[in-house]
């Protein structure tokens, strides 16, 4: 049931006379007799002082109405851009790397250009330049320079073989979608003298998961305690940041030129001398590994053209629940027995 209100009954006087009249006579009553009398502010109660009327408010409409007056002052601006799309991304802010105008905190993380990876696959694969010395000279972390590499050895491989394009055959390249793609981000172009020489941190350390423990290690006043000793701290295993570092050399020629007074150009030059020797150690050592594998499989051919292909495998190996790192299909993963029936989760012995 509503609740009452608490209005004095002779406020709805004038209301009943004027319905009374109304029916009484054919004359139409006038507004001053039909419209109640107000109640005074002594007489409101919170629940009449609330506003029943359905209508929205202005403030709702304020905003579309700012968003047109904006898109009318800036019509012209932004549809003389329609027929040059290559130009670049035109964000409000009016910074390339900042899209969203209300937050300066967000940016845009430079691309390489289509010139700069081409230029990373010719000092790669062309001219034969280590590949720290080219993440070195060019400041591209060295993950993404044999990325840039792959990924241009299969843009070249599809154009010399158009053939072998899936699933449609002579399938063009999306060259305008990436060129449009590319001009809305900013790019790190080596041609332009004036640009960007470093593309990002390429020689950033990764923190291990030991060195984020809090450890107190007494050390006495006289000890030289140096990055190894820390990292011998958290780990006796554990190396120090000079050789957990992707580029180790870069530390050697810098204490070379400032420490041992090389000049910088003997310094880089040993500098790619010893990225060259690394690389090709790091090479000889996958080859043999690859060697060593091919050996350990027989491989068989049947009339068919199949290839079978046979390795021995040692039942001791796999441990005594046959969830050894050396038993068949661990490369699929290993199952989890967490959730079986009657599994003992609990520790049995101690060891």
């Amino acid at each position: 049931m509503p609740p009452r209100l608490p209005v004095q009954a002779s406020s709805w006087r004038p209301v009943a006379e004027s319905v009374s009249s109304h029916f009484s006579s054919p004359s139409v009553p006038t507004a001053s007799t039909i419209i109640p009398s107000i109640p005074t502010s002594a007489q409101r109660c919170p629940s009449n002082a609330r506003a029943f009327s359905a209508t929205a408010p202005a403030s709702g409409r304020l905003g579309r109405r700012q968003m047109r007056q904006w898109m009318k002052q800036n019509e012209q601006k932004y549809k003389s851009l329609e027929s040059r799309p290559y130009e670049g991304s035109q964000y409000i802010s009016g910074n390339a790397s900042q899209p969203f105008p209300l937050n300066p905190n967000f940016r845009s993380a430079p691309v390489l250009s289509e010139s700069a990876r081409e230029l990373i696959w010719e000092k790669v694969m062309l001219k034969g330049e280590p590949m720290k010395s080219v993440s070195a000279e060019l400041g591209v972390d060295i993950r993404r320079i044999g990325a840039v590499v792959r990924l241009k050895e299969v843009e070249k491989d599809w154009i010399s073989n158009p053939q072998w394009r899936l699933p449609k055959q002579n399938k063009p390249l999306a060259r305008p979608y990436a060129k449009a793609f590319m001009a809305l981000l900013p790019q790190t172009n080596y041609d332009d003298p004036n640009g960007q020489k470093v593309h990002e941190n390429f020689n950033e350390v990764v923190v291990h998961p030991y060195t984020q423990q809090q450890l107190f290690f007494p050390v006495s006043e006289s000890r030289d305690f140096n990055r190894e000793d820390a990292a011998k701290a958290f780990n006796r295993y554990l190396k120090s940041t000079d050789e957990r570092i992707p580029h180790p050399e870069l530390v050697q020629m810098e204490r070379q030129i400032n420490v041992e007074g090389v000049a910088p150009l003997e310094a880089a030059k040993a500098f790619r001398q010893a990225t060259s020797e690394a690389e090709q150690k790091i090479a000889e050592r996958v080859t043999k590994a690859a060697q060593k594998e091919a050996s350990l499989i027989t491989r068989v051919n049947d009339k068919r053209g199949v290839e079978f292909r046979f390795k021995d495998y040692n039942v001791d190996e796999v441990g005594h629940n046959g969830r050894g790192l050396k038993g068949v299909g661990v490369r699929y993963g290993v199952a989890s027995y967490d959730r079986k029936r009657g599994e003992v989760k609990i520790p049995t012995s101690v060891e």
